[in-house]
């Protein structure tokens, strides 16, 4: 079950050199992630600037990168946990009790967000955010716990090689083989068949669907491999060095691979999970050494408090948002309307929601109040 705890210290501690030691830049950047997701989950109007929605098919903007940098991150921090809990002692087997019960914990957090406030069973979201991080979670740490880095690849490419080959060599009904268009592709055709009306918004198919889940595991894998190098018992400028190069490598080949499938975050293509993951890359490896390595730790504090808090404050911000949709939403949204016009009114509701989902961190990290599932 969900628990909450109280550590020694209230304060993250950093040691550059010790691998083993919690590192504030993977904290922060969860935090970061979480703050840019609530802010575009919740425009207080129709109005948004174009980085704070999604691409409207093919192509990406800032909004695609947030969901594959959280479920990136959850691949590297199974690295950094599991693989300290490994290298104590823990036998593999008695760590699988606590991984079921998280990813269960974590699926059934996921379908209250989608039945709240109604909890009609029959037409709520099976399948979500929360539903995805849960199984490529699950799934990401068992092929961790009993493979090495060898076979955590094979799984990786194979994940991505299996989906690619799905999706351009099965025919759809009524569509042909290959269509990776809105109504004529694999992915969302099983999302028809499989979930029908249990989908995202009303629509005949999810963007975290099931087929697509394969290459988002490969996601997971893709932050465990950032994780072994973040381990590498090496200083940090080297490991830095290793994650900037690796990143770059990965955006270089995600650009080759959307010549042949673009990249598209509602299919998770797998040139969209390369691509986002040699970004991530890329993004702790300036945080690492803006933050471990040159200290500069205080200006990044809000994303840290944040980021020890991430699932709870992402769970608080999807009830909350709910609540103020059946109660004050339009309210504040014209006053901000006052003040701006729409479209910066809308940012402006964004911006004071996260402020206010911050405090609500901010007071739990105050008091030492962590959930840990």
């Amino acid at each position: 079950m969900a628990t909450i705890t109280k550590p020694e210290s209230s304060e993250p501690t950093v040691s550059a050199p010790q691998p083993a030691t919690r590192l504030v830049a993977l904290d922060a950047l969860r935090g970061a992630t979480i703050a840019l997701m609530i802010i575009v989950n919740n425009p207080g109007g129709p109005k948004s600037y174009g980085p704070l929605n999604h691409s409207s098919w093919n192509g990406w903007t800032l909004t695609d990168t947030v969901f594959p940098t959280f479920l990136w991150i959850v691949g590297a921090s199974i690295t950094l946990s599991l693989g300290k809990r490994i290298a104590a002692g823990v036998p593999r087997s008695h760590l699988l009790g606590p991984i079921f019960r998280r990813a269960a914990i974590l699926f059934v957090f996921g379908l209250a967000i989608y039945a709240f406030p109604e909890f009609h069973l029959s037409s709520f979201r099976i399948l979500g955010v929360l539903q995805r991080i849960a199984i490529c979670y699950l799934v990401a740490s068992l092929i961790y716990l009993y493979t090495g880095i060898r076979g955590q690849l094979i799984w990786m490419v194979s994940l991505l090689a299996a989906y690619w080959l799905l999706m351009t060599l099965i025919p759809v009904p009524g569509y042909g083989a290959g269509r990776l268009d809105l109504d004529g592709n694999l992915a969302h055709y099983v999302d028809r068949i499989v979930l029908g009306h249990h989908n995202y918004s009303g629509n005949t198919w999810d963007p975290e669907g099931i087929v697509s889940t394969l290459p988002a595991i490969a996601t997971a894998l893709l932050g465990i491999m950032a994780g072994h190098i973040v381990r590498l018992k090496r200083v940090l400028s080297e490991r830095v060095t290793w994650l900037f190069l690796a990143g770059n490598i990965l955006i270089a080949l995600g650009l080759i691979c959307d010549i042949w499938l673009p990249i598209n975050k509602k299919l998770w293509t797998d040139s969209f999970t390369i691509f986002m993951a040699g970004l991530d890359c890329v993004l702790l490896a300036g945080f690492l050494w803006i933050i471990d390595h040159l200290g500069y730790q205080r200006f990044v504090k809000p994303f840290v408090i944040m980021g020890m808090n991430a699932i709870t404050l992402y769970m608080i911000s999807e009830f909350g948002a709910e609540i103020l949709d059946m109660t004050e939403h339009g309210r504040i949204y014209n006053l901000f309307l006052t003040m701006a016009s729409p479209i910066n009114a809308s940012l402006l509701f964004s911006g004071a929601f996260v402020l206010s989902i911050y405090l609500i961190g901010y007071l739990m990290y105050r008091r030492g109040w962590f959930l840990r599932i």
